[in-house]
């Protein structure tokens, strides 16, 4: 999934904090939602003008996320 499509970052748009395409909803609050277990009905009923595809999107980002800044078992600090 290209998560450009559906996420953008403007420095005039919530301070430059990454939101979701069309819309001021950041994924932040997104991503939080989801680890809180909120699902899909809640949130997009919370965000009417989020999409599924914003949400599809904003678990692509967390996974691509996920494999840069997760430690290997066994690194040191860990």
């Amino acid at each position: 999934m290209d998560i450009t499509c559906h996420i953008t970052r403007d420095t005039n748009i919530c301070g430059g904090e990454p939101v979701f395409e069309g819309t001021r909803v950041p994924l932040r609050t997104v991503l939080a939602s989801l680890a809180d277990g909120d699902d899909e009905q809640t949130i997009l009923r919370g965000f009417p003008t989020l999409t599924r595809e914003h949400l599809r999107a904003a678990v692509a980002f967390a996974a691509a996320a996920a494999v840069d800044d997760m430690p290997y078992s066994g690194s040191p600090g860990i």
